[in-house]
């Protein structure tokens, strides 16, 4: 994918996400645009070409630095940039591709803020995470608690399984070193599933902070979905490579976890279904779309018909 078109040639889309590869993570490189091409330039000059238009989200790790031209290409391809730390598993910022459906954006917040439908969504969710429906006449936070504690014998059980020495889930980003290396690999794997969940939500076309489930936070609404597919992808395959560990000594045992991770959204097509069952899961709320005021001003003139999805701009 080029930069700008050539005279006369129909500039780039977006590709959809679900025909994407998932994620990658670059260190100690600068990301740039030469010959039209977007790169990562090592030390020694030595160009590696990465298909920005064909990945979901690139992960910007200590050391890796991006030009003007390179965040202007990953934005037109509909590319999820986040800058993150050690490990990939401190999120400092993320570029926004998405956002340009208001209509959904306004939809998610109404029924973000009606109880009933509220309500209805976390139901929903519980439902899609757990395989069965919630319990009947329970309040937001008594599901909340149902389903800490489902997560927590989750964990021990997974423990047990891949013979992992557990105590519990704790993880301090501030001082990633002190965590064991069972919570260093889930924090890991996590934090591939949230960037790439953030893409999803983002090129479906709402918001990142709107939650449900969770509120107050930048990605609330990206823990609410990401938390539908953890233990059916990420969680095992951290406590699996985290049993190996414990066991024999491992070079880079979270560096496995995020290859692994890679690997098992191509096996399990996230990218294929994560944005219907984003829509399936806030129609549960069942409230209309808003209409547009009576008395807003329309575009002036209409945009063509994209290939891409609904929140990209392409």
């Amino acid at each position: 994918m080029t930069a700008t078109a050539l005279p006369g040639m129909v500039p780039p889309r977006p590709i959809p996400l679900k025909d994407r590869s998932s994620i990658v993570f670059v260190e100690k490189g600068q990301l740039d645009v030469r010959d039209g091409a977007f790169v990562v330039v090592d030390k020694t000059g030595i160009r590696t070409h990465l298909p920005v238009g064909g990945l979901a989200c690139i992960m910007l790790e200590p050391g890796a630095r991006i030009s003007h031209a390179a965040v202007t290409l990953a934005a037109r391809a509909g590319t999820l940039l986040v800058w993150v730390g050690e490990a990939g598993v401190r999120l400092y910022s993320a570029g926004q591709p998405g956002g340009a459906r208001s209509d959904k954006l306004l939809w998610q917040a109404r029924m973000a803020l009606d109880e009933a439908a509220r309500l209805k969504i976390v139901r929903r969710m519980f439902e899609l995470r757990f395989g069965e429906p919630a319990p009947e006449r329970r309040s937001i936070d008594q599901l909340r608690g149902i389903e800490g504690v489902r997560v927590r014998k989750l964990y021990e059980l997974l423990a047990k399984q891949h013979g992992v020495s557990w105590q519990r889930r704790n993880y301090d980003p501030t001082a990633w070193d002190v965590s064991d290396l069972p919570n260093r690999c889930l924090s890991a794997a996590t934090s591939c599933l949230y960037g790439l969940t953030e893409a999803a939500v983002l090129a479906a076309g709402y918001a990142p902070a709107v939650g449900f489930l969770h509120t107050g936070k930048p990605l609330s609404f990206v823990y609410d979905i990401a938390d539908i597919y953890k233990f059916d992808t990420v969680v095992p395959v951290a406590f699996r490579i985290a049993g190996k560990a414990q066991k024999a000594f491992a070079a880079d045992p979270v560096g496995e976890v995020r290859r692994e991770c890679r690997d098992v959204f191509r096996r399990t097509r996230f990218l294929e279904k994560v944005i219907p069952d984003i829509e399936q899961l806030l129609s549960a709320g069942e409230l209309p779309r808003p209409e547009p005021p009576p008395d807003a001003v329309g575009p002036a003139f209409e945009d063509p018909e994209a290939s891409g999805d609904d929140g990209h701009r392409g």
